[in-house]
């Protein structure tokens, strides 16, 4: 389904340029938002105190790309504590600024806002509010940096680099249908990941596995441990020191069978995984993730790039080296 949002972050030829790489972005026009006039120009709204914010309009792909992850790269090209200025650009038409036409984003939008806030003492200063008046901006600014590859733009060389490789986890290894799972998946596998079941200790397929790759989520082939945090732990079941990152587990209260014990799933399959205890390896923080094999599939270091996960090589010890 295709969605629009309207973001203002600064000179929009430089953020125009920026958001066009993004994989799931289907086209970007500037123009001027939210402003107290009908059509401006260039010229009154940079100085006729119009009200107008400099904007990008985002046509996207919903199913490729989600707004949570469009705004978070947003994020990463503003200062957004910043009043009226980014970069060298000073005047409230460089304000930074969120605006929607779809009400149900608005929730989207603010829950995003205040992830955002616990990061910065200072208040945020991007303005979140309906859209209600837009005017697209004269022909000449419309993809500017590609008519003029040696213009001025506020956003680095690298910044552009990591637009047109960003891929949004929730779409990429978005959860499966019941339909797709058990077509998938076997049946150890199937009530593993979905109905919490446990699969026997020391009978099951990488307890004592130790080669280096990577261990992705057998439903949707998302990145979660590295075979550098893998130790032997005598339990019976494959145990890592850590996740490679913490957001790709979502820890849950588990009180079932009389015990009180955290359960860890996978953020974006929600598949069940196993648990996690507090006996682990001091030097690596002193925690064990007790993971089913059934949960898991492994791909071996040498077949890492061909199978989508190069970006993770440099994390394993010998590829350090």
């Amino acid at each position: 389904m295709k969605k629009e949002i309207y973001l203002a972050g600064g000179c929009f030829w430089g953020t125009e340029k920026y958001l066009e790489n993004i994989p799931g972005v289907l086209s970007t026009e500037v123009g001027y938002a939210n402003g107290n006039t009908e059509n401006p120009t260039y010229e009154e709204v940079c100085s006729n105190n119009t009200g107008f914010a400099e904007t990008v309009k985002v046509e996207y792909e919903d199913s490729k790309i989600g707004l949570p992850f469009i705004l978070e790269l947003y994020y990463d090209v503003i200062n957004p504590v910043s009043i009226n200025r980014q970069g060298g650009d000073v005047g409230t038409q460089y304000r930074t600024g969120i605006y929607f036409t779809d009400t149900e984003d608005e929730t989207v939008i603010l829950t995003s806002i205040g992830k955002l806030q616990q990061n910065y003492r200072e208040k945020i200063a991007v303005e979140v509010k309906p859209l209600f008046n837009y005017y697209k901006a004269e022909e000449y600014h419309q993809k500017y940096l590609d008519k003029n590859p040696g213009g001025y733009c506020h956003i680095g060389a690298a910044k552009f680099e990591k637009a047109e490789k960003a891929l949004d986890p929730s779409r990429k290894y978005a959860k499966k249908t019941v339909d797709e799972l058990k077509e998938n998946l076997n049946e150890v596998q199937f009530n593993v990941t979905q109905n919490s079941a446990t699969e026997p200790p020391y009978q099951n397929e990488y307890f004592d596995k130790f080669e280096e790759g990577i261990y992705v989520d057998i439903t949707t082939g998302e990145p979660l441990f590295l075979s550098d945090d893998k130790f032997e732990s005598g339990c019976g079941w494959p145990s890592f020191s850590s996740p490679i990152a913490p957001e790709l587990i979502t820890n849950i209260t588990d009180r079932s069978h009389g015990m009180l014990r955290t359960e860890v799933r996978s953020s974006h399959g929600d598949a069940h995984l196993g648990h996690v205890f507090e006996d682990g390896p001091a030097p690596q923080g002193g925690l064990r993730y007790c993971i089913n094999s059934a949960s898991l599939k492994f791909i071996p270091r040498e077949e890492m790039e061909e199978e989508g996960y190069g970006e993770y090589l440099s994390l394993l010890r010998k590829e350090r080296q």
